[in-house]
């Protein structure tokens, strides 16, 4: 394939490193279904997949973490001091370092077996990143919506545990990382409240204000106390209702996403 310095208007251009033929292929096999993928470069370690980037700028890296030689985390800590660094997108079987992986800036941790799903998901949050949205001369075709199963990596005294979404009642922005509220406590993630703002806008979260976001299924009402506005979530599980303020430029976004629902539908994705 010959070398392009610009992507296919609209489209990634990606490198896909797998040690495992099988699982390159699959992962070959399952980037080229997606509409949003151009160009596909394969590598085969750590080694091959920085000889192809030097012959193949690419926007995005999808690798696995267990290679021989360089493994996934060291290349994609080498990948962080290009110039211009690709997103990275790890696919693997191992749920135990995600957190290790966002640290590193990851754009998403995809476990194995891959879901065609999440890789959609994966590839419209990198189109994004790089400004490839509808406004885009040639739109992305829309993709699936966030996988209804999504988990976030919680490290708590050295062990990973995986918080499933739809426990979160709402978010709050903690510096950097993001504290998610669920139903049997809270969990300080290195994630921030941005990204998840991103991520969860399809499935029913809102930002409301600058540190809070929250999940609209849970919304009992809105309140005024004395020139400002709060959101009212009702209890779930253990949570007990809150009350959180409403910045003044999203009390009406807030109020037309609760009028347009459809609320119902959140609760599955």
């Amino acid at each position: 394939m010959t070398p392009t310095t610009e992507s296919a208007a609209g489209t990634l251009r990606v490198l896909a490193v797998d040690d495992e033929k099988p699982a390159l292929d699959e992962l070959v096999y399952l980037l080229r279904a997606q509409p949003g993928v151009g160009e596909i470069h394969e590598a085969a370690d750590a080694t091959s997949a920085l000889r192809e980037l030097r012959a193949h700028p690419v926007d995005a890296v999808f690798l696995d973490i267990n290679m021989p030689g360089l493994d996934g985390m060291e290349l994609a800590g080498i990948l962080s001091e290009f110039a211009n660094p690709p997103a990275v997108v790890f696919v693997t079987a191992h749920d135990d370092r995600a957190v290790a992986a966002f640290d590193l800036g990851a754009t998403d941790y995809l476990l194995k077996p891959l879901r065609e799903a999440r890789l959609a998901e994966a590839v419209r949050r990198i189109a994004g990143t790089r400004g490839m949205t509808a406004e885009s001369s040639t739109p992305l075709p829309e993709l699936p919506r966030t996988d209804p199963n999504e988990v976030i990596p919680v490290e708590l005294g050295g062990v990973t545990t995986l918080v499933p979404r739809s426990s979160v009642s709402w978010v709050e922005a903690d510096g950097d990382y993001a504290r998610l509220h669920t139903s049997d406590g809270s969990h300080l993630v290195r994630i921030p409240l941005s990204a998840l703002e991103s991520r969860w806008e399809d499935a029913g979260f809102l930002r409301v204000h600058r540190s809070y976001l929250v999940a609209l299924r849970l919304v009992t009402g809105l309140r005024t106390v004395g020139t400002g506005t709060v959101v009212c979530l009702r209890a779930e599980g253990n949570a007990a209702a809150v009350e959180l303020p409403v910045s003044r430029r999203q009390v009406r976004e807030l109020k037309q996403r609760l009028i347009n629902g459809p609320r119902q539908n959140w609760t599955n994705r």
